[in-house]
């Protein structure tokens, strides 16, 4: 059980890590910074490792990239959201598309009505509407979504993806 967790641990700071990285690749919609490497991180981290150390990632990950400048206060309910609801779809069903539709409305949807009050109240900007993080979540996370759709069907179709889980349990 240690060993397990440890293992999963470690592999949450790796997808983390890639997360943060990932986020100097970013590009900016209506005022937020689309990261689509960190919504590949959160089905990643659905996969292999469930919601709870998704979440966890996602936060991290958050926290990393505002100290670093690379992110805005919207990175928390963006990436939290659809890291949660990915986590429990894959979790639940271990159906891959269901999980990216998960991320893609976790993130684009919850997270974008989620980010109008940190932008209101903690940001101190005045967005039009409630909705107007919607798109721009949306299409930072549908790309980030297709990236890691194609990846895990790729280790799917190799085998790796079996192994990989198999060696996160043992």
């Amino acid at each position: 059980m240690k060993n397990t967790s440890v293992k999963k641990l470690a592999l949450s700071g790796v997808l983390c890590a890639a997360a943060v990285a990932g986020s100097t690749f970013s590009v900016m919609v209506f005022g937020s910074k689309c990261a689509p490497v960190q919504h590949m991180v959160n089905i990643l981290c659905a996969v292999f490792l469930g919601p709870w150390y998704g979440l966890g990632a996602a936060f991290v990950a958050s926290v990393l990239r505002n100290l670093l400048e690379l992110g805005s206060l919207m990175a928390f309910p963006g990436s939290m959201c659809g890291a949660l609801l990915c986590g429990l779809a894959y979790k639940l069903t271990k159906n891959l598309p269901l999980t990216l539709a998960a991320e893609v409305f976790g993130t684009g949807v919850l997270g974008g009505l989620a980010a109008y009050p940190v932008a209101k109240v903690l940001m101190g900007l005045t967005p039009e509407t409630y909705t107007v993080y919607i798109i721009p979540f949306l299409i930072s996370t549908a790309a980030g979504s297709i990236l890691a759709g194609a990846l895990i069907l790729a280790l799917q179709k190799s085998g790796a993806l079996k192994s990989m889980r198999a060696a996160l349990e043992h």
